[in-house]
């Protein structure tokens, strides 16, 4: 007993293999190449369609900003899901973070409306711990009620507190809609690398300037709270996955019962593990309150159910996520800044993605989806070379749309945490 104990307690070890199946995990060279291929692809794209926002810094600096809310909900979901438990409430945590951020950050300033926001989003998820794993409510129901819970809760506050006539916050210019207006929390940028990169940007060479415009938006005018997000993606990796604790919370998802046997308390971890989902997407809800200066309702947009996406689209691990959040929010990026033009081209990008996809898919002998995804890049193709634009209506939908495909495309190959959604009562293991 005490040898499996310690087993439990000891930090994964790599082993050369993926997670799960025996397949080999991606080494930095390979991982180097298709990034190295993407941004390629991107150049040959922005050139044949002449679309400089493709590769513009300022367009990337925007994908950035508006891919952290939507990662660190994600983010979120996949702590929660990782104990085992479903996490839908994430849209409503949001709320409660965004709502909190603007309620104290108009009086304290941005750094307490973030720590307001995390505050709020953590009292979400102990609702959310407290009704699945104490009294084992069904998930989706119990997600389904924080969301339908908060959206009633925000506005009735924001009715009381911003908008009551006579009110300092309606004083300040808040009213039932929005909070008043917070200080602004200011960005960073490095000077002589986003200078030099500038420059590069600007000799007009191909590739070599796309890259320099791409890299860019990562040293210049970059908010305080992406770097943070950045910092929590990496954390969650490290303690998830390279320390006793992660092993154990994550055996909680997998193996709830057995991992009970071996003296470790599943409910506190499913707790903790739900507090920090809460607390992440309370995070992002304060993002979007810092971002623009307030809390405006209807602020969060669905960004914590696109969150759900991207921790699906990423199989549950960190890198994953990060991946689709910046694909959203590269895709809202355009649709806002490009509009139809520049959305249009990338029926081109993904259409040569997908061809490339399907031809990697015909190589591994998956020949069904080989030529599903081929049916696809060619249709893609067409529609590119009979049109000059995208409608508005599929402008304004194409994140969600992109979420649809990209879900569609890479659902085969996920590995859902065996034990996620079951239901477990403390002394099954006993």
């Amino acid at each position: 007993m005490s040898t499996e104990i310690k087993t439990l307690s000891d930090p994964v070890k790599p082993t050369g293999k993926a997670e799960r199946g025996g397949r080999r995990k991606l080494g930095y060279p390979a991982i180097l190449l298709i990034i190295a291929g993407a941004l390629l692809l991107l150049s040959m794209v922005r050139a044949f369609t002449d679309t400089g926002s493709l590769t513009d810094t300022r367009q990337w600096g925007s994908a950035l900003g508006l891919a952290v809310p939507i990662g660190l909900a994600g983010l979120g979901g996949l702590w929660a899901e990782r104990a085992g438990v479903i996490n839908i409430g994430l849209e409503g945590m949001m709320m409660l973070g965004l709502f909190a951020a603007g309620w104290i950050g108009w009086q304290y300033g941005p750094w307490a409306a973030v720590l307001a926001g995390i505050i709020g989003g953590v009292l979400g998820g102990l609702v959310h711990a407290i009704a699945t794993v104490t009294f084992g409510v069904d998930h989706i129901v119990s997600g389904v009620a924080i969301n339908i819970l908060a959206l009633g809760v925000v506005q009735f506050l924001a009715k009381l507190w911003f908008g009551q006539e006579g009110s300092a916050a309606a004083e300040a210019g808040g009213n039932d809609k929005q909070s008043p207006r917070m200080d602004e929390l200011g960005d960073f940028t490095v000077p002589l690398l986003s200078d030099w990169l500038s420059t590069v940007r600007g000799w007009d060479v191909f590739f070599l300037s796309d890259t320099a415009g791409i890299l860019g938006a990562a040293v210049t005018n970059v908010s305080w709270l992406v770097l943070i997000a950045v910092l929590l993606f990496v954390g969650t990796y490290v303690v998830l996955w390279r320390t006793g604790f992660g092993l154990r919370l994550r055996s909680c998802g997998e193996n709830p019962t057995a991992t009970e046997s071996l003296g470790v308390n599943v409910y506190l971890y499913k707790y903790l593990a739900l507090l920090v989902s809460g607390g992440l997407a309370g995070l992002g809800g304060a993002y979007l309150a810092v971002f623009v200066r307030m809390y405006q309702d209807g602020q969060t947009g669905g960004r914590g159910y696109l969150g759900l996406a991207t921790m699906i689209f990423g199989n549950w691990r960190p890198g994953g996520v990060a991946m689709g959040a910046g694909l959203f929010g590269f895709v809202d990026a355009l649709q806002i800044r490009g509009g139809g033009t520049v959305v249009h081209a990338l029926l081109l990008l993904f259409s040569i993605g997908l061809a490339g996809f399907a031809v990697y898919q015909f190589t591994r002998n998956r020949r069904l989806s080989a030529v599903i995804n081929g049916v696809l890049a060619v249709a893609l193709f067409l529609w590119f070379s009979a049109t000059e634009t995208m409608p508005l209506e599929l402008v304004s939908a194409s994140p969600y749309i992109t979420t649809l495909v990209v879900l569609a495309l890479f659902s085969q190959r996920l590995r859902v945490p065996k034990a996620i959604g079951k239901p477990y009562r403390r002394g099954e293991g006993t």
